[in-house]
């Protein structure tokens, strides 16, 4: 099998070919098609000889697994590259035909878009939605079907949404979303029997970590941390090169793990959780109280607030960083993270709030010098990136001979599918 261990993390699946253990052939001939899949994404247009070169597998190899994703509707032939001597290659590319729907569902309003399997966004809604989920997940199909009907040229794939919340992986239901209390309906069914499209969910920190894998950002970084600061306080993790989910999905709630026995309560029902200071929503009521009588619309109007000189905004966000530094010190010391990804609203005033949250992050390290600091350039595209990102991690290895056109419905669920992440083959 190719050492595909130089070429970092980028493609439809994390593919860690360092903690591959002895598997079947089919197990083989997945990764090896995961491989092929990639290259063909990052390096696109790109001959079968070229891909063969990159991969490390024989041409025969390549030419079949070429010749299953061309029936799958992956990818496409395009034009013919011409060399001085010998035959001219033809190019593939990704299917530029075919697209999926993103959601990123917050307690207050929704984004839908349209993504195509480059990551591009074809069209992009912002809804409000209701609190009672029956009533808000209507309005996001309606707002999908209407997307949906706007490109009818396109195949859709799937559906991919990111939640506030912790989704357990095998049932695919929120089962820890103190922001959104949506526990007791069945997301996944309610919009998978309207849209007739399979659906994929996740927690938006881990969408959010899986989008800056599937786009290279992470190269050669095996063990990092993602934080998203918004409502709420969430965390995804990479360890050994492995998503870690952990029991029902729950790995990573460091968002819900008290600082403060005396602090208030939270929405999980505990007090003084580090949500409750390093939140958006820790940064607003820290400004109302020392600001009563203004009323500040959103973190986006204390932000602006700021940015206009008003000390009171300054000092308010100075301490919601000083707070998102601590957590990030235990995060360090629990997991020893090379690297910390930041996604969310504070990360847009990162040249003033930055060296805050590195200072305390630098404090009392146990050994060794902090974990380096990376902030997503925009929390919003990365959320749904990501929520894309689900369906490709999840639907790529799956086999199926077409993708149905037009009205958006794909070829129904074949049985015997693979599941999801077995190209990764980790230690156990």
């Amino acid at each position: 099998m190719p050492d595909a261990r130089k070429r970092g993390s980028r493609g439809f699946r994390r593919i860690d070919l360092a903690y591959v253990e002895l598997a079947s052939s089919e197990v083989a001939r997945d990764i090896n098609r995961d491989i092929v899949l990639e290259l063909i994404r990052t390096k696109q247009p790109i001959a079968r000889a070229g891909l063969s070169r990159w991969s490390g597998l024989q041409p025969s190899t390549v030419s079949n697994i070429v010749e299953q994703l061309i029936a799958e509707g992956w990818i496409e032939e395009g034009a013919e590259s011409r060399k001085p001597r010998g035959r001219p290659a033809t190019l593939l590319s990704l299917n530029a035909n075919l697209a999926m729907i993103a959601a990123d569902i917050r307690p207050h309003q929704a984004i839908i878009a349209v993504v195509d399997l480059n990551g591009r966004f074809l069209s992009r809604e912002v809804i409000p939605i209701a609190s009672d989920p029956e009533r808000g997940v209507q309005r996001v199909i309606e707002c999908m079907k209407n997307l949906r009907s706007s490109h009818g040229d396109k195949s859709f794939e799937g559906i991919g949404i990111s939640l506030p919340g912790r989704v357990d992986p095998v049932a695919q239901r929120l089962i820890l979303a103190p922001n959104l209390k949506w526990y007791d309906y069945d997301i996944k069914s309610a919009i998978e029997r309207a849209m007739k499209l399979q659906v994929e969910m996740d927690n938006a920190a881990n969408a959010c970590l899986l989008s800056e894998l599937w786009f290279g950002r992470m190269d050669g970084v095996r063990n990092a941390v993602l934080v998203t600061i918004s409502e709420g306080v969430g965390s995804a993790i990479l360890a050994n090169g492995q998503l870690v989910v952990g029991k029902s999905g729950l790995a990573g709630e460091f968002g819900h793990i008290p600082i403060d026995p005396l602090g208030p309560r939270c929405g999980c029902g505990r007090t003084g959780c580090w949500e409750m200071y390093a939140s958006s929503r820790a940064a607003l009521r820290f400004y109302a109280e020392s600001s009563p009588e203004i009323a500040v619309t959103g973190i986006q109007g204390l932000l602006n607030l700021a940015e206009d000189g008003d000390k009171k905004a300054t000092a308010a966000l100075g301490r919601q960083a000083s707070y998102l530094g601590i957590g990030l010190r235990l995060i360090s010391s629990a997991l020893a993270p090379e690297l910390i990804l930041l996604s969310g609203d504070l990360t847009s005033a990162w040249s003033r709030l930055g060296p805050i949250v590195e200072k305390e992050l630098g404090e009392q390290m146990l050994a060794g010098t902090p974990p380096r600091i990376v902030v997503t350039t925009d929390p919003e595209l990365a959320r749904l990136r990501g929520a894309a990102a689900l369906v490709l991690q999840r639907h790529s290895g799956h086999h199926r001979s077409t993708h149905a056109g037009g009205k958006g419905q794909k070829a129904p669920k074949q049985k015997g599918r693979r599941p999801a992440g077995k190209a990764s083959a980790g230690k156990k």
